[in-house]
């Protein structure tokens, strides 16, 4: 059974730090691009960071420069590290993940597998 199961999330205040985890189990995801999406009470799901097989990455332009994505394909794992946070960036983080090889993708729906999600809360 394929799994992707996110850790990390929590309660904190603005401009802190987090670091989020996905451990996948199920099949080996070292061919994969790995994504994290985050979705806020009464929004969409957003594209936040995706890394390719070879560790391209890519992010979205709200947490450009406060995000690192990585992987550790020994592991079956794969982290968001967040820093100077703010109440805005308060969700439900995903990991998901995609047999897409190298390809980045920023539209959910291209997404196979899916976590169950991790919140985040930044208060003011």
């Amino acid at each position: 059974q394929v799994q992707l199961v996110e850790s990390g999330g929590g309660l904190v205040q603005a401009g802190d730090s987090l670091r989020l985890s996905c451990a996948a189990s199920g099949r080996t995801f070292s061919s994969d691009v790995m994504g994290w999406f985050r979705q806020a009470p009464g929004k969409e799901r957003e594209f936040v960071a995706a890394i390719t097989a070879s560790s391209r990455t890519y992010y979205a332009y709200s947490v450009q420069g406060r995000v690192t994505i990585s992987r550790d394909n020994a592991k079956n794992t794969v982290y968001l590290q967040m820093a100077s946070l703010i109440p805005e960036d308060t969700a439900v983080y995903y990991c998901a993940a995609a047999p897409s090889g190298d390809t980045i993708y920023l539209r959910a729906s291209r997404y196979n597998y899916w976590g169950q999600g991790t919140q985040v809360t930044v208060s003011s």
